[in-house]
């Protein structure tokens, strides 16, 4: 029923461990202390708050983007901003939730 729901809706259901073996990067922007407390192995920590600084970086990787934080409003602003200049970025919601659907 929700599978229909959500193709009714025309919502696209993201296969993030597809993303990763493409060659995706996952970037947490929580606060470094809050990265600290827990985070996905091999994700990188960039601070909501340095993203605007770090964005030229970001792009020059040339790789797909997936953000994360606790709730999914930091990174959708982040996701915002990188797809503002042309990054293929993906809200990746909250870490742990995230965490549990790359199986790591």
């Amino acid at each position: 029923m929700i599978t229909l729901i959500k193709k009714i809706l025309g919502i696209k259901t993201i296969d993030y461990n597809q993303l990763m073996m493409d060659g995706a990067i996952v970037i947490d922007v929580r606060t470094t202390g809050e990265f600290n407390s827990g985070y996905i192995k091999g994700s990188t920590n960039v601070p909501l708050d340095k993203i605007k600084t770090k964005i030229k970086k970001i792009e020059n990787l040339k790789k797909p983007v997936i953000f994360c934080c606790v709730s999914g409003l930091r990174s959708g602003q982040a996701t915002s901003i990188a797809k503002s200049i042309g990054i293929n970025a993906y809200n990746g919601g909250a870490w742990n939730n995230l965490k549990r659907k790359l199986n790591k």
